[in-house]
């Protein structure tokens, strides 16, 4: 399935005003169980260790909304390849007061390089849609400070997400998200690809165990498939709504508060000591 084409659809709507642009971030971040995993591990840090953030790979910026919120003296970069969604982001963040300490601009992470600027990297969703991964490791690692972090989350190579949901009843179907050009990361491979490229410490841990990913199911999965047949089910989204969220959201608390053995998505830290 094509996700960004109902992603677009999405976003037009959203995007009408500032007030709504706001309850789809916050719609996002209870819906989303990585934006859960991602606000967790930014909440063990003083906001005065990131002074300068990249947000690599912003999308649609509810990331850098989120950042922007919890980090309120930080000056944050936002970067992503596509060019409408940079200057939608800038236009909103101009309508919200925001413009003085965030912009986004357009780049190729796999050319995007600015030598020790950056106290944090912040890349979700991303990693899964490059080909030349390392290459945006290595700029990674250099675009950071000394003594600063990396944090991805992405899916794992253990089936079952959105990057490559195999079907198991035989209908054929290969992959729920046709965009992605890997099946998700083995949480060892990741880890020795960025000790590779000179991060001295890396820690990985899977998210969306059996809580989440049945979540993603409810939340995510079932709505854009019915979305993907026919917008008219975007009608009936808000009743399908009522009911799916609140235990999409009890799943999702349940996946953040509980350590996975495995997973279909991976949160990754890693430093430049």
């Amino acid at each position: 399935m094509q996700y960004d084409p109902i992603k677009r659809s999405l976003g037009r709507f959203f995007n009408k005003s500032v007030f709504l642009r706001k309850v789809f971030y916050r719609l996002l971040d209870w819906l989303l169980l990585r934006s859960w995993h991602v606000r967790k591990e930014l909440k063990k840090w003083n906001s005065s260790e990131f002074p300068v953030i990249l947000d690599a790979g912003s999308g649609f910026g509810q990331y850098t909304y989120r950042m922007s919120q919890m980090f309120p003296s930080a000056l944050i970069k936002a970067v992503d390849v596509k060019e409408e969604q940079i200057a939608d982001c800038n236009e909103f963040f101009l309508k919200s007061n925001l413009n003085s300490r965030v912009i986004f601009e357009k780049a190729d992470l796999t050319r995007f390089v600015e030598p020790e600027q950056f106290d944090l990297i912040l890349s979700v969703d991303v990693m899964e849609h490059i080909e030349e991964d390392v290459k945006v490791f290595e700029n990674f690692y250099k675009t950071l400070k000394q003594k600063s972090m990396l944090l991805i989350s992405t899916p794992s190579d253990q089936g079952g997400s959105d990057a490559h949901d195999h079907d198991h009843e035989g209908d054929g179907v290969a992959g729920f998200i046709d965009e992605h050009v890997r099946d998700g990361y083995n949480i060892n491979e990741i880890k020795e690809k960025l000790k590779k490229v000179g991060f001295s410490e890396v820690h990985a841990r899977y998210q969306y165990g059996k809580p989440g990913s049945l979540a993603w199911r409810l939340s995510m999965k079932y709505p854009i498939k019915m979305l993907g047949v026919s917008k008219l089910f975007f009608i009936l989204l808000p009743f399908y709504y009522i009911v799916a969220f609140p235990i999409s959201a009890i799943l999702n608390w349940f996946d953040v508060r509980n350590e996975h053995q495995s997973g279909t998505g991976l949160l990754v830290t890693a430093f430049k000591n």
